[in-house]
């Protein structure tokens, strides 16, 4: 018992609060060991589970989160953090995770439908008509396809439109008003604070320097813009034009209307929507359309984890997959080093007799994407057979990488081409002085200095020209490999490049891609050029258990942050890239 003084607790207990603290940091310790552990255990026995599949049940696909080409099968938490507050990253969602689960529910008689519940995809052009394609499939299994939202996005209506029962809520709308590609130009702003963005290019077209340098689009890239906007929206329209029962004239008069602000009742009038429901009849409504009373659902997550039985064969075909910006080095998108190490991987393993390579990016490091192709022609050495597909981008180094590809496969709305090349180097001189710092120093040689001269000077004649040759190297070298790998001359090359973008079907008929299809598509032809009747799918890189996806995700900055880092990187290290800057498209 403690026996108070006016001081507090009397000396002559002291010791024993000293032990009290003492057990209360064993208790605390004891606590979050433990706590941790039967965290461990549950994470791992979530992780390794796999999900019940139940006689009469639709798959619902829910359309919403950020597609990606490649994601996980194996998050039991799937969903869990895009809802949190404060958490503003839509959760991933693979689009190879989709396409294998619609073909599984295709072949699995315990699927009766799949219902696309509408959200708000972030999903590129190519890779929602691949999904699409992927649906028109499952019906010709007689299964139905049935969509339901609150609203629809135009892209989302776009897949949708492929649903056997097309549903709204009775307040809901289209968002149907066609395509619009803007840019954000910088150059005023940086007038004014006193930076000059010092530019060396190759290319008429190779439009990403423009923002730093212009207040509004050229004309070269007004033209190429206007036509690869229009291609995109041709598949568009023409697919859901075809779905519904209408044409391209109508759908093309609703888009200048802006339906979107309509009454949903004038839906049904355009034959837009089958049915205007509230989202609390919807279970009874399927019940009634699938004649099955007590249907049970299961989830893109869940259904991932269904166990199914995987063909194994010695020979193997290899998927491998390159998404995202080209750098050379860092975590994120397609790394240079760790890309050439999975080609090489591939190129010493006897049991792969083919590559399908998947190239989903915008460009990058000129130096990356000359490394990743000479990579390439290793794996062909290997006598493996290298077959390309693009998806929703492979223009500038995403081309540069897919070139030397013996058959190569983009979407007709795949983004593609851009060859070319160019050196942007912003200079600090104006600003520096404007905010009162100065720079000097010695040097022993006229370009000892170059990086702080051209950074915080400015170029000068000669070190322009020096830059202009390197870049025009560059240039050289990659319309040298698109000849080689395309079986064309330099010039008739040149003749096609200068930065200029193409979609996928235009990009064929100019003969920078064989043909026009998607992943499937690629493997098939793989398969027949490397003259096999059995054989394993095995895909690169390999993919990550959820524990470790987690701990990097809790390990990974802001959105901000990364805005930020890529921002000083630009600033610092003045480098030559192939990235062709394209706007957003909605």
């Amino acid at each position: 018992m403690f026996r108070k003084t006016s001081n507090g607790v009397s000396g002559e207990n002291k010791p024993r609060r000293n032990r009290g603290c003492l057990w209360t940091i064993i208790i605390c310790l004891v606590a979050y060991v433990g706590l941790s552990f039967l965290f461990g255990l549950m994470l791992g026995s979530l992780g390794s589970s796999n999900a019940t599949l139940e006689d009469n049940t639709v798959y619902v696909l829910k359309m919403e989160g950020e597609v990606v080409e490649q994601g996980s099968e194996d998050d039991p938490f799937a969903g869990l953090f895009g809802e949190m507050p404060y958490y503003s990253q839509p959760q991933e969602v693979g689009l190879d995770v989709l396409k294998r689960n619609i073909t599984f529910a295709k072949e699995d008689k315990r699927v009766k439908a799949i219902l696309l519940r509408g959200g708000n995809f972030q999903i590129g052009q190519a890779s929602a008509k691949a999904l699409r394609d992927a649906l028109l499939d499952f019906k010709s299994s007689g299964k139905a396809v049935y969509a339901y939202a609150d609203t629809y996005t135009q892209t989302n209506y776009y897949i949708a439109s492929v649903a056997d029962r097309l549903m709204l809520n009775p307040i809901g709308e289209i968002d149907w008003k066609g395509l619009s590609a803007q840019k954000m130009y910088y150059k005023r702003l940086l007038d004014k604070i006193g930076v000059d963005m010092q530019v060396i290019k190759v290319g008429t077209f190779k439009s990403a320097v423009e923002p730093f340098i212009l207040t509004s689009m050229s004309e070269a890239d007004k033209e190429q813009t206007r036509l690869y906007i229009n291609d995109i929206w041709k598949v568009m329209s023409e697919g859901v034009a075809q779905s519904r029962g209408l044409t391209v004239e109508q759908l093309n008069n609703y888009a200048d209307l802006y339906i979107g602000l309509c009454d949903a009742g004038d839906y049904l009038k355009m034959n837009l929507v089958d049915t205007l429901v509230y989202a609390d009849r919807l279970d009874t409504l399927l019940e009634t359309l699938t004649g099955i009373d007590d249907l049970n659902t299961i989830t893109t997550s869940e259904l991932a984890t269904v166990k199914r039985t995987e063909h194994k064969a010695k020979d193997k075909v290899a998927i491998l997959y390159a998404e995202g910006e080209i750098n050379d080095e860092g975590k994120d998108g397609i790394i240079g080093k760790k890309m050439v190490k999975e080609l090489k991987d591939i190129s010493k393993d006897d049991d792969v007799k083919a590559l399908v390579f998947r190239v989903n990016s915008p460009g990058g490091s000129a130096f990356a994407s000359e490394q990743i192709w000479h990579a390439v022609q290793i794996v062909k050495e290997s006598g493996k057979k290298v077959v390309v597909s693009m998806g929703d981008y492979a223009a500038s180094g995403g081309y540069y990488i897919s070139c030397g590809a013996d058959y190569i496969y983009a979407e007709p709305n795949t983004i593609t081409g851009s060859i070319g090349i160019f050196g942007l180097i912003p200079s600090y001189g104006k600003l520096l002085k404007n905010v009162g710092l100065d720079i000097d120093g010695i040097s022993t040689h006229r370009h000892s200095g170059l990086s702080y001269d051209i950074v915080y000077r400015g170029m000068n004649e000669e070190q322009r020209g020096m830059m202009q040759k390197m870049v025009e190297r560059g240039y050289d070298l990659f319309t040298s490999r698109c000849a080689e790998g395309r079986g064309k001359t330099q010039d008739e090359i040149k003749a096609i490049a200068e930065g200029r973008v193409w979609t996928g079907k235009t990009a064929l008929e100019i003969g920078l891609v064989d043909e026009l299809g998607g992943i499937d598509e690629a493997l098939l032809k793989a398969v027949d050029m490397a003259e096999l009747t059995d054989y394993e799918v095995v895909y690169y890189p390999e993919k990550k258990d959820f524990l470790t996806e987690l701990l990097e995700q809790l390990e990974n900055t802001t959105p901000e942050e990364k805005l930020v880092a890529k921002m000083r990187r630009l600033c610092e290290q003045p480098r030559v890239m192939t990235l062709f800057n394209a706007p957003v498209i909605e």
